[in-house]
């Protein structure tokens, strides 16, 4: 039997945008806070390194894009992370230090064809400052497609822990209900959700993938103002008739009955911590089970090709 009780905190903040220094500091600051707290594991919201550019359209209209809006872009992609690199070797130095497990969603560069492609990821480093694995979002969502790429089943990754196997989806990728299958097949008892979803709605989609799943689910979301915004992006004054707040947060954890084990938490920076009880995830499965007893796999079945995908093959 492995760890049954564990201490994990989820992350509520937002960097600079386009400043991965600043988002490294936070990073650090966060951590250490966590580990006197006890966590043994730390979430950090969706692309927290790299920043979610909410509210800019990076001057693209059908048929159109303008000079200032690539300049923006060309921003963005300098403060992306590639995967593994010098910048996953820091964050491995902040988990080992601390001795927790790491989970961050980042702004990744493509290393293999153009090296200008950019992702929207998840990267898992664990205490001993170890690069366990990425997912890349498979569908950005709306607008973000013209931001990044799209994955591929290649990094569906799920991690085993002392303590039970975690694997993530990013924000709209949980309202994929094939998505969610693959990831249940894979036996996790922790979902991450990284997320830049603030609305109402967004909690009954955790309860949702609680019940269904039977398992934890950690989602975290920016808190983001007008403040972490640098007034010298082409972008900026986009954002002349929005709120201070840009994001609110709601960031929460959802226990495997959809029942809170941290309330969400809105209009504030802040970390949030539950004791988890991972014994509970399997006497939750007691009467339903996606992946197991609670399936007629000889009426539905799901295939998932976790192969890379390559467009250029050299021989």
């Amino acid at each position: 039997m492995g760890e049954q009780k564990v201490k994990v905190a989820v992350v509520q903040a937002a960097p600079i945008l386009f400043d991965k220094e600043s988002a490294f500091r936070k990073i650090a600051g966060y951590v250490q806070e966590a580990k006197g707290n006890g966590a043994k594991l730390l979430l950090f919201p969706e692309v927290f390194i790299g920043g979610y550019p909410r509210g800019f359209s990076f001057g693209a209209r059908v048929g159109s894009r303008t000079m200032e809006g690539r300049e923006d872009w060309a921003k963005y992609g300098n403060s992306a992370i590639t995967i593994p690199g010098t910048d996953t070797d820091l964050l491995g130095e902040i988990a080992r230090e601390a001795g927790v497990y790491l989970i961050i969603g980042v702004v990744e560069r493509d290393q293999e064809y153009s090296q200008s492609t950019l992702y929207n990821s998840i990267v898992y480093i664990g205490p001993d400052g170890k690069l366990l694995g990425k997912h890349r979002k498979l569908i950005p969502t709306g607008s973000e497609r013209l931001l990044w790429g799209q994955g591929d089943g290649s990094t569906l990754t799920v991690i085993d822990t002392p303590f039970g196997r975690i694997g993530g989806l990013i924000c709209w990728e949980n309202y994929m209900p094939l998505a969610r299958m693959a990831m249940y097949a894979k036996g996790i008892d922790i979902l991450v959700t990284p997320t830049a979803d603030a609305r109402d709605t967004w909690q009954a989609t955790l309860m949702h993938i609680a019940c269904e799943g039977r398992c934890y689910v950690l989602s975290s979301n920016q808190f983001a103002t007008k403040d972490s915004y640098p007034e010298s992006l082409n972008g900026y004054a986009e954002l002349a008739n929005d709120p201070t707040i840009l994001c609110r947060g709601g960031s929460a954890i959802v226990g495997p009955l959809g029942e809170y084990a941290a309330e969400p938490v809105y209009d504030t920076e802040t970390v949030i911590y539950a004791d988890l009880d991972m014994a509970s995830v399997t006497a939750s499965r007691f009467d339903f089970d996606a992946a197991g007893h609670y399936n007629r796999p000889d009426v539905f079945q799901l295939q998932v090709n976790e192969a890379k995908q390559s467009i250029v093959s050299f021989s």
